[in-house]
């Protein structure tokens, strides 16, 4: 639900009513769990043991969990318990000549009939196949502009002529890029420093998330209140997650550094219905 004082002044849209989901506290704070890992890496658990993790991570305090159409199918609707479901849209996999092409497949509509809460795409900055996937990004933004849903787009700066990155200037514009052809939030790589982070999302009108932070050095928590402190709105975990030998407590310490009150005063701090109305 929405917090004290968040109510919408301005009348709600099909887009802006799923954004609000996308944040179970409603402080516009995201707590996200992709596990559409599976067509690029193969299988993150059994059966049972996918339905077990779902059921897992949201009773611990994922606001939202990302897989492919499909799987999502196999999703008992209970395990998701308030938790939103985000339908991924791209895939590729390391079999193929550029690991980095990623390609639509999914589309919006079959999101909508999936329940979906928002969709996601990923876009890798600097590929051999860079052009497509900005098609690609467009293409979906249209569609989720159509269908009153919201848009994640994971943008990653890869590629042949990508040097580092993690380049703040780099990353202010993948992440530009994203926000204007129509994503509503953002995910990328952190920057090396909290002041580069927090620069980055100044210059973002829309929430910006980071990616789960895995080789920085920092432990799982320390990269959460980084993240936080920088002004971004929330975190995209998935192998630190799942791989964990107890997923709920790792996702418990997250959520607990994700939803912590900060100053009012952090960048990108604009709150869940001011953007839905800017929508």
């Amino acid at each position: 639900m929405l917090t004290e004082g968040a109510v919408p002044l301005l009348p709600l849209s099909g887009k802006s009513l799923r954004l609000t989901r996308l944040s179970r506290p409603g402080d516009g704070k995201f707590l996200i769990v992709p596990m559409d890992h599976s067509v690029a890496d193969g299988p993150i658990a059994d059966a049972t043991g996918f339905s077990r993790l779902i059921g897992d991570v949201v009773a611990a305090g994922a606001d939202a969990v990302v897989v492919h159409k499909g799987r999502a199918r196999t999703i008992e609707p209970r395990l998701l318990n308030g938790a939103a479901l985000i339908v991924h849209l791209s895939a590729s996999t390391p079999h193929a000549p550029d690991g980095d092409a990623k390609v639509l497949v999914g589309g919006v509509e079959e999101a909508v009939r999936a329940g979906a809460d928002a969709v996601s795409v990923h876009i890798n900055i600097g590929s051999d196949t860079e052009k497509r996937q900005l098609a690609d990004l467009g293409t979906t933004a249209a569609g989720c502009e159509r269908w009153g849903m919201p848009l994640l787009a994971m943008m990653y700066a890869r590629g042949p002529r990508i040097q580092d990155p993690r380049d703040p200037a780099l990353l202010a514009h993948v992440v530009s890029i994203a926000v204007d052809l129509g994503a509503d939030l953002v995910k990328t790589v952190a920057a090396g420093s909290a002041e580069d982070m927090a620069g980055i999302v100044a210059k973002t009108p829309v929430p910006v998330v980071v990616a789960g932070g895995a080789g920085d050095g920092r432990s799982l928590t320390d990269f959460a209140h980084f993240a936080m402190d920088a002004g971004c709105r929330g975190l995209a975990v998935g192998r630190r997650v799942f791989h964990s030998p107890d997923p709920g407590a790792a996702v418990r310490a997250l959520s607990a550094a994700v939803h912590a009150p900060r100053p009012q005063s952090a960048p990108n701090s604009t709150s869940l219905p001011e953007l839905a109305g800017a929508m």
